[in-house]
């Protein structure tokens, strides 16, 4: 492991995060805010923070191995989210934990609140949080690759260490051009995100914040009722779209503009992705008008919002919690799938949930036919034996933590149901769940033990467990081991 490379690609990357938090800071003073203390002394201590691990660190970022790049990118993580709590804790808005909490949960993109009476709070903070959302939606470390230039390629390992999928497609040969790409779609999706939101009544700080929250897949609001705030169905059919748009793949969508949307129909997960998410809407529509006796329309709005919201951000515009069993059961299925490998959205992602499907379903052919050779497929390619190795040890695994959190929970004092639903949410970056962490409840009622272990459960889920579980191994930080 060589500690001076790590130290100074970290040094960098918290530099650029006391960078952005010359924002909030302007906005603290220009509105003169009582948060603009809170937000100086977190800058200088990310400023700090960097210029001595860039004094302790070394330049040779192109003799980067495997090793310092997944130890790079989870270490960058922690100490991001770390230093992210600052403001919440300097201005005495949030405890520690609580403000940890808020901090893992905004860039993380779950989206799971311990922040009541928003109302009360500065501007300032408040776009903080959204900020969190925005820069971890789309990945820090991506982001810090696309707008960062790097000496040499072999930025490629914190790239794979922070991307999510079963595999590590590249849109295009060099890795900078491609998260330039892909950031420069990020930026616009925001962009029109902005301008549509303008345009369906809201203020150009909601619209731009909850663009950024929608896109970056996040689900923070700027109010305590969340999306239920503005009560708008124009609104809410945009930020549908909006929100499953965002849980598509980016490189998909990079592809889609240079080659022409023929791309979209031989895309495998993408159209699971859509055909999922319709047939998601209309049980659900069909359940709440049979089984709450709502009406087509108001059975249709309700659904389609919270079928694209618990697949990507966790936005709420109805309290869903009080809906039929059958529909909640649907939207904890959606939570576990997510959206689309290389979007936005947590979750196991799509692409994982077909190939499960087609390799059990190949398995059971292979039973009938032992002789028969069936091969598993994904966009009319064969699909190698290890990356189906490689999901079914993934999926193993989410389930087992899954498991093990909401055993955790339930001997905190937390129901079965409330603790399965709110580890799935948090281990799929989704945000609400049932119960005591429901549609209208945030997690503040939650003890120090059960909030510290979600802490844990919602960076394991975004960075997908492996980044963050071998860096546990004392011989992933000896110098003679090999990797």
């Amino acid at each position: 492991m060589n500690f001076r490379i790590v130290c100074y690609i970290l040094g960098r990357l918290i530099m650029a995060e006391a960078i952005i938090l010359l924002i909030p800071l302007v906005m603290a003073w220009w509105g003169r805010e009582p948060s603009l203390t809170a937000f100086l002394l977190s800058l200088l201590t990310a400023a700090g923070t960097g210029g001595f691990l860039l004094w302790n660190g070394r330049v040779q970022v192109d003799q980067l191995t495997m090793r310092e790049g997944i130890a790079v990118t989870g270490l960058g993580w922690i100490l991001a989210t770390a230093l992210g709590m600052l403001p919440y804790v300097c201005g005495g808005y949030l405890g520690v934990l609580d403000a940890l909490f808020e901090s893992i949960s905004g860039f993380t993109g779950t989206g799971a609140t311990v922040m009541e009476q928003l109302a009360d709070k500065p501007s300032s903070i408040l776009f903080w949080r959204m900020m969190t959302h925005w820069f971890g939606g789309l990945g820090i470390i991506v982001i810090f690759i696309a707008l960062l230039p790097q000496t040499g390629q072999s930025t490629v390992y914190m790239y794979n260490a922070e991307t999510t999928g079963p595999t590590r497609e590249r849109v295009l040969p060099r890795l900078r051009d491609m998260t330039k790409a892909l950031f420069s779609i990020y930026l616009l999706f925001t962009f029109l995100a902005f301008w549509v939101y303008l345009f369906c009544g809201l203020m150009p700080m909601d619209a731009l914040t909850h663009a950024m929250s929608t896109i970056g897949t996040g689900g923070f609001s700027t109010y305590d009722d969340n999306a239920m705030h503005f009560d708008s169905m124009p609104l809410e059919g945009w930020m549908t779209f909006f929100m499953i748009l965002a849980g598509g793949n980016f490189g998909l969508y990079y592809r889609v503009w240079r080659k022409g949307p023929g791309v979209l129909r031989r895309n495998t997960e993408f159209k699971a992705y859509l055909a999922m998410e319709l047939l998601a809407m209309l049980l659900i529509t069909l359940n709440l008008m049979y089984g709450m006796g709502l009406d087509p329309g108001q059975a249709f709005r309700y659904a389609s919002f919270q079928v694209g919201s618990i697949s990507t951000t966790g936005f709420v515009s109805a309290d869903f919690d009080q809906w039929p069993g059958f529909s909640k059961g649907i939207l904890l299925v959606l939570m576990i799938c997510g959206g689309c490998a290389g979007s936005t959205a947590g979750g196991m992602k799509v692409s994982r949930m077909v190939l499960l499907v087609r390799n059990a379903w190949a398995i059971v052919h292979q039973k009938i036919s032992p002789r028969r050779v069936v091969e598993v497929r994904m966009n009319g390619s064969k699909v190698d034996a290890e990356v189906l190795l490689r999901v079914g040890q993934f999926f193993f695994l989410y389930i087992l933590f899954i498991v093990f959190w909401a055993l955790l929970l339930t001997a905190d004092g937390l129901s079965c149901f409330d603790a399965i639903s709110i580890s799935v949410t948090t281990m799929g970056s989704v945000g609400p769940a049932f119960g005591i962490a429901g549609a209208t409840c945030t997690y503040a009622g939650l003890s120090v033990f059960a909030k510290s272990i979600l802490c844990i459960a919602m960076l394991l889920g975004r960075l997908e467990m492996f980044t963050l579980l071998v860096m546990l191994s004392p011989d992933f930080w000896q110098k003679g081991s090999r990797w």
